[in-house]
């Protein structure tokens, strides 16, 4: 699972790198955040079409996922492009799928919270609902947990451990250090991190953040120009049980 693709230089990292990645990891299958895709607001049908010919099998997102309009039209038929799964009813897309791989199925759950973030419906009740849907399906049942707050996306691992084989977090864009395999089985890291500029702000040129910072004023986020890197975590799952038996977190400069 890749963290958010962060514009262009983000882009660039996974097209260098992925293929490489899936071969030297024996990586059968591959989900990657491209919330950010578009110079670092949205993804457009062009980038998520790219970013699926590159290598990934589904493609997650999170509260920028409409910043594009041109995305609305696209994510009603491409059930690939994942948008959180507890917007309300009504909205266009879809928050889950389940994929062949192999001789087996993986399904993908994407979920969003609501600390410091939309007032949409509750990730957890939405979970609930969702989840037996999914195992009926697949034992194996991967979560993005799309949040601000580090509390929410923890809650959920322990709410989700022993139901699914991973909850990774997703948006705050730093890697952390918590890496797990859960008690009962399911792999967990609060953010996998960004795949994009290493030397700005969360992407975003530093120069700008800190001026931002410094005077308050408004300013035109542009994604931070130098080198960049893929951020992001290899997860080995028992295909019968679904139970996660490793994580490895992954930082790979481009």
């Amino acid at each position: 699972m890749v963290g958010d693709i962060f514009g262009e230089p983000g882009r660039t990292a996974l097209a260098r790198l992925l293929p490489g990645l899936r071969q030297q990891h024996a990586i059968d299958f591959c989900v990657v955040n491209v919330e950010n895709a578009a110079a670092g607001f949205g993804v457009t049908p062009a980038i998520a079409r790219q970013v699926l010919a590159e290598g990934a099998d589904v493609l997650t997102s999170g509260n920028h996922i409409w910043d594009k309009r041109e995305i609305v039209e696209y994510i009603a038929r491409e059930n690939l492009l994942l948008r959180p799964a507890n917007y309300p009813v009504g909205t266009p897309g879809v928050g889950h799928i389940s994929v062949k791989c192999g001789p087996h199925k993986v399904a993908v759950l994407n979920l969003m919270g609501r600390v410091f973030m939309l007032p949409i419906d509750c990730p957890f009740r939405k979970a609930d609902e969702i989840v037996p849907e999914l195992r009926r399906e697949t034992p194996i049942v991967l979560v993005d947990m799309h949040a601000e707050a580090t509390s929410e996306s923890q809650a959920m691992g322990w709410y989700l451990d022993g139901r699914v084989s991973a909850v990774i977090g997703t948006h705050r864009h730093v890697q952390t250090a918590d890496e797990r395999v859960l008690p009962g089985g399911t792999a967990y890291i609060t953010d996998v991190g960004m795949t994009g500029p290493t030397e700005g702000v969360i992407g975003v040129d530093r120069d700008v953040i800190l001026q931002r910072f410094l005077q308050q004023m408004p300013a035109r986020f542009e994604p931070a120009k130098g080198p960049a890197a893929l951020h992001g975590a290899v997860i080995a799952v028992d295909p019968d049980s679904g139970r996660a038996l490793d994580i490895r977190r992954l930082r790979v400069p481009a």
